[in-house]
């Protein structure tokens, strides 16, 4: 259910990393003109879920939000040298940031690139699976070797909206890499 196994900053262990992703047959995130369904469940789901926890965004996905989401510290992968809006607070090495530049807990939410390049750091994957295939231009990186299902919940089923699971994958051995607390 959303909002399970979440620790707050006054839990204890080391902080959590956890992708959050919509994703079809073929790991589809969305195309260039942006996520090819409408799954209400799906956005109920991603707002409870990362509610009252930091989330990390690439800037495409940062470009596609007109204000930061409330009550978090919205982060943003990004190089580009010029401010970004209020709300928003860069990211320029998100190695360092993931691997110790980071207190709490933390919600990477897209897009394909960021996904990629935090998957070896990431401890936890909540996929919502679209049924289908949208003929997308931008993937989920291949994710099944180095982690295991441990949830697989059907949402019931809603009429001229797509099928769709809520799944929480572990990594296999445990944590990510090992982050210095």
């Amino acid at each position: 259910a959303p909002g399970q196994g979440h620790r707050d900053r006054a839990g204890s262990g080391p902080p959590v990393i956890r992708a959050i992703a919509a994703i079809d047959d073929r790991r589809g995130l969305g195309t260039d003109t942006g996520i090819p369904w409408t799954v209400p469940a799906d956005v109920v789901h991603f707002r409870a879920a990362t509610a009252g926890v930091d989330v990390l965004m690439g800037f495409a996905t940062y470009s596609e939000f007109d204000l930061p989401m409330p009550g978090r510290v919205n982060y943003v992968a990004t190089a580009r040298g010029r401010p970004l809006r209020d709300g928003f607070r860069p990211v320029g090495d998100v190695g360092r940031f993931l691997t110790g530049g980071h207190p709490g807990d933390l919600w990477v939410i897209g897009g394909a690139g960021l996904y990629a390049s935090t998957l070896p750091l990431t401890d936890e994957l909540w996929l919502t699976r679209v049924t289908g295939d949208f003929d997308c231009t931008k993937f989920f990186p291949v994710f099944e070797e180095a982690f295991e299902l441990v949830s697989d919940e059907p949402s019931p089923p809603v009429e001229g909206v797509p099928p769709i699971r809520f799944q929480t994958w572990r990594r296999m051995g445990g944590t990510g890499q090992v982050r210095p607390t």
